[in-house]
């Protein structure tokens, strides 16, 4: 079940500048059942002096009864997250990592259940990401938990037998509610539409950042780490951003908005959350 959370601009506003107060203020902890994902949607003109418009799925990490996570990927063509959700029947989903649009598939390790769907392409190889943006992963265990961590080599996740899904994004954004040091480069520093994963003590977040429009700016991923740190993340990673950042749920379909003139931009992989 989804659940959506109204909440006025001005109380989101008292909300963010109250920083380091956490998700918990946002009322996920009383209006938040085990059975639910919550979807919130910030909308202001304030935060870092602009426009954003912010998207954000939660349930809570202990209802691993309700709901797990899924990759679903193509290996050699692009769909949509919204395709890609609905042949899963998940019940949100949010755009993977990064990928080749011209071959279609990961540029970055990517397993399911052992089995090697994409290794990292060579850095100087089209559509690559240098190691210093792609120095995470997402690791989604045996156990239903979800992991966020500095990125392993290729060949030690392939030997592990430990993981039931691990795909290299990055970059890295939080550990342990520290702020990890960013590559000086305009990737990091200018304004784009983002998505993240984020893990708090309680809460696994999808969240999207819209951007290139008048209504919405986007993120430098330095202000995103701020953003991160001030609404409770303790964990959190980069995905792929721009055209590709896509938000999807079952009941409202597409909640974000997708940059590309043309919508939803078709990609590799997408994360789902599935009802259990």
């Amino acid at each position: 079940m989804l659940k959506k959370i109204q909440i006025s601009f001005l109380l989101i506003f008292l909300i963010y500048t109250g920083c380091g107060r956490g998700i918990k203020t946002l009322n996920l902890e009383k209006e938040l059942p085990q059975d639910s994902i919550c979807f919130i949607q910030l909308k202001t003109d304030s935060l870092f002096n602009s426009k954003q418009i912010i998207s954000l799925l939660a349930f809570r990490s202990k209802s691993a009864d309700k709901f797990h996570l899924e990759f679903c990927y193509s290996k050699t063509s692009l769909k949509q997250t919204s395709l890609f959700a609905k042949s899963k029947n998940a019940a949100a989903a949010i755009n993977g990592g990064f990928f080749d649009m011209d071959k279609g598939g990961s540029v970055a390790y990517f397993e399911i259940n052992d089995t090697v769907i994409n290794y990292t392409h060579s850095s100087e190889a089209r559509w690559a990401k240098s190691p210093s943006i792609i120095n995470g992963a997402i690791v989604l265990t045996k156990e239903n938990k979800i992991i966020i961590q500095q990125a392993r080599s290729d060949r030690y996740y392939e030997l592990s037998e430990e993981e039931a899904a691990v795909l290299l994004t990055g970059p890295l954004l939080l550990i342990n509610s520290e702020k990890i040091k960013l590559p000086d480069t305009d990737f990091v520093k200018k304004r784009h539409p983002r998505t993240f994963l984020c893990t708090t003590n309680e809460y696994v977040i999808f969240i999207t950042v819209d951007g290139r429009s008048k209504e919405a700016e986007g993120m430098s991923l330095i202000e995103a780490q701020q953003f991160l740190l001030d609404v409770g993340c303790v964990d959190a990673i980069n995905l792929d951003g721009g055209g590709s950042t896509t938000m999807w749920t079952k009941e409202k379909g597409v909640v974000n908005f997708p940059s590309d003139k043309s919508g939803e931009r078709p990609v590799s992989n997408v994360l789902l959350i599935m009802n259990k």
